[in-house]
């Protein structure tokens, strides 16, 4: 299913990244896994898997340097965190499994969906020797926010924890001079009108204030933000209590890494606290 081709080590005293390159099968290319964990052996049951969409920004959300913070801290409950790099096919693998959004972009979401839960996860079981975990989580930036939304969604018996940052809420099946209608065709507000109730989700939600600009419906609130709560409130609708949702709104936040790498250490904490 998939094979090691290569293996590099980075980091000393705590936190560790190894770099794993992966074949898909599904998707037909090699992928880019960075590995954050410490050097020692988990018990089973014993330690947390957090999957990170745009691996390839470990460094520039500085992972490593926030997860050792907490660990000296000892903040951080045992973790391992696994930062899948995307490629030029970003747009069509990020998105919404059940469908493409008015531009058919998305168009490979399903297959990357089945490839982190029927390749990625049982490797990662192979590889760390850990068969079960005892919570596994999923977060993401913008696009990699909506792709790990839609995932763990679709997959609610294998996740617990889904982490967005200024998540793209607005992936639409329709354009805004076409008909559009914010109700009705925002792909991830329809499928979590028609889902369920799983007491054991727990869902974090990072928005900034000057994430955008644009305001389409005249509202006086930006477009990412409105996005969110409506999310948010079909969430409460199903029956998601406060308890389980995190809104985290910053008012200096942008839709860029600086505000990504400010919102991570929080949102680790939020998740994985010791």
């Amino acid at each position: 299913m998939m094979n090691l081709f290569n293996f590099k080590l980075f980091g000393t005293n705590g936190f560790e990244k190894t770099t794993q390159y992966l074949q898909s099968e599904l998707l037909e290319r090699k992928f880019t896994i960075d590995i954050y964990r410490i050097n020692q052996i988990y018990a089973e049951n014993s330690v947390y898997l957090l999957l990170m969409n745009d691996g390839q920004d470990g460094n520039a959300l500085e992972v490593l340097d926030s997860l050792n913070f907490l660990h000296k801290k000892d903040r951080l409950a045992p973790l391992i965190v696994v930062g899948i790099h995307c490629n030029e096919d970003r747009m069509q693998e990020y998105g919404t499994a059940f469908s493409a959004d008015y531009l058919g972009r998305g168009s490979k979401a399903g297959l990357y969906s089945k490839f982190v839960m029927g390749e990625l996860i049982p490797y990662l079981r192979s590889f760390l020797k850990i068969k079960n975990f005892k919570e596994k989580a999923i977060f993401g930036c913008s696009m990699g926010g909506l792709s790990a939304l839609d995932i763990a969604w679709n997959n609610p018996h294998e996740f617990q924890k889904i982490g967005m940052f200024s998540p793209s809420l607005w992936w639409r099946r329709k354009a805004y001079d076409k008909g559009y209608n914010d109700n009705t065709d925002k792909l991830m507000l329809l499928q979590i009108r028609y889902g369920k109730y799983y007491s054991w989700l727990r869902f974090f939600f990072e928005c900034g204030a000057l994430d955008e600009n644009a305001d389409r419906n005249h509202n006086g609130v930006i477009d990412s933000i409105d996005d969110c709560l409506d999310i948010i409130k079909e969430l409460k609708k199903l029956g998601y209590s406060n308890q389980q949702i995190t809104y985290l709104e910053l008012s200096d936040g942008k839709h860029d890494l600086p505000t990504w790498k400010k919102t991570l250490p929080l949102f680790l904490e939020w998740g994985f606290k010791n």
